[in-house]
């Protein structure tokens, strides 16, 4: 039930808010994050518009750098099916797809108390999902449109769905601003 457009990666805030999303999707994609000035800029142009946005993988590591929180290359990346993964919101376990050579760094939590992890490898506890608690934004490391399990993190989506619903409703219910209140 959604329209999208898809963008290639340099393309700026300015452009892409010009299509006047309802929500913005950062999807997966090769490389060093810590390298995409481009990219990270673009994540907190989104997050300074309040709009929802969900990550994965690639995105995860962009949301994490956008707030100021680094990232590092794993001594061995994650590649392949049946990761193990916990969600430390519901405590559920999740099995995943992963494909990534690096990773969230835990040690600069608390560079960003806003951020707050939500997703945890189960192999060798690294992080697999952030959220913001001030704004509607969350993100995993690992793929859910991969379906390994098979439908273990379907729920992320119908999340992402729920808060552009939410968003569209905000932004219709507020009342015009004048001079006079």
């Amino acid at each position: 039930g959604c329209f999208i457009h898809v963008f290639p990666a340099k393309t700026t805030f300015a452009i892409m808010d010009q299509w006047n999303p309802d929500g913005y999707f950062i999807s997966n994609g090769p490389g060093d994050p810590s390298v995409m000035d481009y990219a990270i800029k673009t994540v907190r142009d989104i997050l300074n518009a309040d709009k929802p946005l969900f990550g994965i993988c690639l995105g995860n590591q962009l949301l994490a750098l956008a707030c100021g929180i680094s990232t590092y290359k794993m001594h061995h990346g994650h590649r392949g099916l049946n990761h193990p993964v916990k969600n430390l919101i519901t405590g559920l376990g999740e099995i995943t797809s992963q494909n990534h050579g690096f990773a969230v760094s835990e040690k600069d939590l608390s560079k960003n108390p806003d951020v707050e992890v939500t997703h945890l490898h189960l192999n060798d506890n690294t992080i697999m999902g952030i959220r913001l608690k001030s704004k509607r934004a969350f993100s995993v490391q690992y793929h859910p449109e991969a379906s390994p399990g098979p439908h273990d993190s379907r729920y992320l989506f119908d999340q992402f769905i729920s808060m552009v619903k939410e968003s569209q409703t905000v932004t219709t219910n507020r009342l015009p601003v004048t001079g006079n209140q």
